[in-house]
């Protein structure tokens, strides 16, 4: 992420900053302290955000767009961890811990990223309890995810496993900003679930005459989100 052209201006940084819950609760000094070091960028589809094993010198989130976590391994195979759509923040594992990052971040759409330094993500942490509470909160949900995550994979047939990535995307406590209305191709789905194309059809045609979806092109619009996030629960 480098284009100077892509990084937005200070007044539209202040703009995007100010939507989220965790800054408005700062005190000004604090939302000062972020505004004068962080920064935002849109980015294209395909773009390498962050890489794995380099410096974790950011905490990052996604105001438009989807971002995944994912590893490559050197014959090209690919495993993804979680998608990151508007309103998630993430990373704040390896800022805290000053150590490499465990995964490459991709944007899988045009994105809009914003990124807060660890030195000032620190300082936060050292001095502002309401930001401590939200990130102690982040990483208590962020856990929860990965452990649905490795269930899901393992013991959910196809239709469910797509089913539950979907409803993670609307995780109120990690993406605040999630549209029920959720731009997302079959392909992008595929690799959030580790399936393929086809097999995501399947299942989201499946889910779709069951009334909990409705497809069009590059977009899933949730009908029933409740319904959704229950789908194939019974496998557990």
């Amino acid at each position: 992420m480098s284009d100077v052209s892509n990084i937005v201006s200070p007044a539209e940084r202040e703009a995007l900053f100010r939507a989220c819950a965790w800054f408005r609760a700062l005190a000004p000094a604090h939302q000062a302290l972020v505004l004068g070091a962080a920064r935002a960028e849109r980015v294209p589809d395909g773009a390498c955000v962050a890489r794995r094993n380099a410096p974790a010198d950011f905490w990052l989130g996604v105001h438009t767009g989807l971002l995944k976590l994912a590893i490559y391994n050197e014959s090209g195979r690919s495993c993804t961890f979680s998608g990151v759509p508007p309103g998630g923040w993430f990373g704040e594992g390896s800022v805290i811990k000053r150590e490499l990052r465990k995964y490459d971040v991709v944007a899988i759409q045009p994105s809009l990223v914003m990124q807060v330094p660890a030195h000032t993500f620190h300082e936060l942490l050292a001095s502002s309890l309401p930001f401590s509470r939200f990130v102690i909160d982040q990483l208590n949900n962020r856990m929860g995810e990965f452990i649905a995550s490795i269930q899901n994979h393992r013991l959910l047939d196809p239709d469910a496993r797509v089913a539950q990535s979907l409803a993670q995307l609307f995780n109120p406590n990690l993406y605040p900003s999630t549209d029920l209305a959720l731009p997302i191709s079959q392909e992008e789905l595929g690799y959030l679930t580790g399936l393929s194309r086809q097999r995501v059809n399947q299942a989201l045609q499946s889910l779709a005459d069951q009334g909990m979806l409705a497809l069009a092109y590059n977009q899933i619009r949730v009908l029933d989100l409740e319904r959704l996030r229950r789908h194939g629960l019974d496998q557990l």
